[in-house]
């Protein structure tokens, strides 16, 4: 894959749903060679607000500006070339391969009347090993399972060769050791590719650990941008989330961790197991 990085950035975003704004006045930047982790309770507008930055969420107010190029005005095509977009929920596909499932990555180089694509299946080859289904490339795409599929999809974006990456709950239907494992590849692909990745997790700890900067929504407004420990307070994300939370370090990786704190926490204490 090679290094393509670009710059999205997104100012003055609104959204309505039935004429009621779910998203307000927000702006997010998403930088070459940075993970940008959206984070925020149920109903808090971050997979609006990302699904608005691939352009599937038609926007009230918005300048979308990808690579120095205004975004709202590219083609489809064009702004594909750019942008991958892997999102929640995506069907089954019934009688195609895995191989032609991650083909489909490529349709933003094809253009009309199934054009050649010769740089396609080098592309397509690379996105199968990095997310680790060679194996599964000629099995098809209906016999997998949830965790499989999840990570067919992703090397479907990979193959799209873009410079921005955005991820809707990523870790979806994976098992622990694929959750840590496609994590690790998001890394990589803005290390070592520079790629600009924007995700949205429900999970603090993870998006403590892969994220360069977070953003905190609550009630479809932008609450705190920086860096993980400075956005990730006890305060704040108590406020946000409506639970008591926790925040300290862990003492074996150094790496921010966050505990909510329930009705039993103090009767596990009594009893002297962890809570």
């Amino acid at each position: 894959m090679s290094a393509r990085g670009h710059e999205l950035s997104a100012t003055g975003v609104t959204v309505a749903y039935d004429g009621v704004d779910v998203v307000h006045d927000a702006s997010v930047t998403l930088r070459p060679g940075e993970v940008t982790v959206l984070v925020g309770p149920n109903g808090s507008g971050k997979s609006t607000l990302l699904r608005t930055l691939a352009r599937l969420q038609r926007p009230r107010t918005a300048t979308l500006v990808v690579d120095g190029s205004d975004g709202l005005a590219l083609t489809p095509r064009e702004f594909s070339r750019r942008v991958a977009l892997l999102t929640q929920g995506r069907p089954t596909p019934g009688g195609l391969t895995v191989r032609d499932v991650v083909e489909f990555g490529r349709y933003p180089y094809r253009g009309r009347w199934g054009r050649a694509d010769p740089d396609g299946p080098a592309a397509v080859d690379r996105a199968l090993a990095m997310t680790g289904v060679s194996e599964l490339a000629e099995r098809g795409a209906e016999h997998l399972s949830g965790g499989q599929l999840q990570r067919v999809w992703l090397a479907g974006c990979l193959a799209q060769q873009t410079g921005v990456l955005l991820l809707d709950e990523p870790t979806t239907y994976l098992d622990l050791r694929y959750q840590v494992e496609l994590l690790d590849l998001v890394r990589d692909l803005a290390d070592d590719h520079g790629i600009a990745v924007g995700a949205v997790l429900h999970d603090l700890d993870q998006a403590a650990a892969l994220a360069d900067r977070i953003v905190l929504l609550h009630e479809g407004r932008i609450v705190a941008d920086g860096l993980p420990k400075d956005v990730l307070t006890a305060q704040r994300l108590t406020d946000v989330y409506g639970i008591r939370i926790e925040v300290g370090t862990d003492p074996l990786t150094g790496r921010l961790r966050t505990r909510a704190i329930g009705r039993h926490h103090s009767r596990s204490e009594r009893l002297g197991t962890p809570s």
